[in-house]
């Protein structure tokens, strides 16, 4: 039986700031406020359970994850997880026992963290609103009046729970089951932190709403879950950042996201991930698109050593539309395993999936999508692009495809092409002054242009400045 007790955790060592990785600075003693011992059984799902005050549903909705979880094999297919062991993870660790409210509020060595990677600078010049969560708890949080004149709710899902349990037992598990796999299994059995958001009818939020996700300690499982309901000819855009340091140990993060989409509305929702290479990333994500509705999933796949992680939308409205715009970048002991998935089940629906990939210095990258048009589905149209760049001839690029289609009455596409830096590209570049590091840097940045564009222009920049950093010393 795992213990439970308040506890102070310190790490040997001083602050650290690692020369390779932009994010991979940890501090030498780090409060918490709790953390539970290794290890995962049901004493531990009911602990956090209890430790958060949770309505009896919730408590069975966890046990019954945590029974499907431990009924549940590994996936066959995808990228090795032989490296990660259950038992050796913390599946809960609680920086604070409040959440801020102001900036001013943070713990120091929390608002050290954040002020590094621009919490506060982001809310003050671009954001309507910002989640911080570190660890387990979100801890930082605060939303602009004009939002919540509107009747916008922004919260942590530990706040929505307590505040809308109504509505949040309405939806939770409902687009994503527990039993769905053996990682949405284990979420919904400890899930911690995350964003509940809600749009009512009419209203548009001009500008995103953003959480930041923040690993800070050695062996630990993230399990955060977000749910966004956005109601009638609404309309939103969620932006998510995620960070870790540098531990020689492996830590877990493993994240479902959950989305209803009602009549006319549209999200988008934005990853930009910079794990270290140390994390196992495997997320689960999913938007159910009401009549006329929209999804827009823009994912972001940089850093950890195993990404797996398919965003996908169920049309289940006439005329519902969704759309995948995904990079992946792999680099040496890394497989991005990413993709999308997609599921016609009402006519006049579409889909659209763009897939761009980069591997380098040995890495692999692998696009894994699904294509499913039912019966009913008549008159809907998808189009599916996987676009792959070999920077070196030691790094890997594959394509699993699937397309399910039970109606003839359908327009499917499928284009895939793999290819790398020719040498007359960067010919050209250098007899113009260029060197060839920056001309390769021009070269990839050239490649996943237009899905960049699709961003906020500082998240844009933001992109090519990590792209850049991730292709120094890529010459070879």
């Amino acid at each position: 039986m795992a213990r439970f007790a308040a506890k102070k955790t310190s790490k040997p060592g001083a602050d650290f700031v690692n020369e390779t990785y932009e994010h991979g600075y940890s501090f030498g003693t780090q409060d918490y406020s709790f953390q539970a011992d290794k290890g995962l059984n049901v004493e531990v799902v009911k602990q956090i359970s209890a430790m958060k005050n949770e309505p009896a549903w919730m408590l069975n909705n966890r046990l019954q994850g945590f029974a499907e979880f431990e009924q549940k094999r590994n996936p066959l297919w995808g990228a090795d997880l032989t490296g990660l062991t259950f038992a050796d993870l913390s599946y809960y660790l609680k920086p604070t026992d409040n959440q801020a409210k102001s900036w001013e509020d943070v713990p120091p060595e929390v608002k050290e963290t954040f002020d590094r990677i621009g919490v506060p600078e982001a809310e003050r010049e671009y954001l309507a609103g910002v989640k911080a969560q570190y660890d387990s708890e979100v801890v930082y949080g605060s939303l602009k009046k004009t939002w919540e004149k509107d009747g916008v709710i922004f919260l942590s899902m530990d706040e929505g729970l307590a505040n809308y349990p109504d509505l949040i037992k309405e939806y939770f598990g409902k687009v994503i089951a527990s039993g769905d796999n053996k990682y949405s299994a284990l979420n919904t059995a400890v899930w911690s932190g995350g964003s509940f958001v809600y749009i009512p009818p009419g209203v548009h939020v001009k500008m995103p709403l953003q959480t930041y996700f923040r690993i800070n300690s050695e062996a630990f499982g993230q399990f955060e879950r977000t749910l966004i309901i956005v109601d009638e000819g609404a309309s939103v855009h969620y932006v998510e950042g995620c960070t870790a340091p540098q531990f020689s140990s492996t830590s877990l993060h493993s994240a479902v996201v959950e989305i209803v989409i009602k009549k006319g509305a549209t999200c988008q929702y934005t990853t930009v991930q910079n794990w270290y290479k140390n994390i196992y990333n495997l997320v689960t994500k999913r938007a159910y698109v009401h009549e006329e509705g929209k999804m827009v999933w823009t994912d972001f796949n940089m850093g950890s050593k195993v990404t797996m992680k398919y965003p996908g939308f169920v049309l289940a409205g006439k005329g519902a539309k969704g759309e995948v715009l995904s990079m992946a970048l792999a680099g040496a002991g890394q497989h991005q395993d990413t993709g999308a998935k997609a599921v016609h089940l009402a006519p006049y629906t579409s889909s659209t999936i763009i897939s761009k990939s980069i591997s380098k210095s040995g890495g692999r990258a692998s696009y894994r999508g699904m294509v499913h048009i039912s019966p009913q589905a008549h008159h809907s149209k998808n189009t599916v692009v996987c676009d792959a760049l070999l920077l070196d001839d030691l790094s890997r690029s594959d394509t699993y495809p699937i397309e399910k289609v039970f109606n003839n009455q359908v327009e499917i596409q499928h284009e895939a092409t793999v290819s790398k830096i020719g040498d007359d590209q960067l010919f050209y570049l250098m007899s113009r002054g260029v060197s060839e590091e920056d001309a390769r840097k021009m070269i990839v940045n050239g490649f996943i242009a237009d899905l960049v564009k699709k961003l906020p222009l500082e998240y844009a920049v933001e992109m090519n400045r990590l792209i850049d950093f991730e292709m120094e010393g890529s010459i070879g």
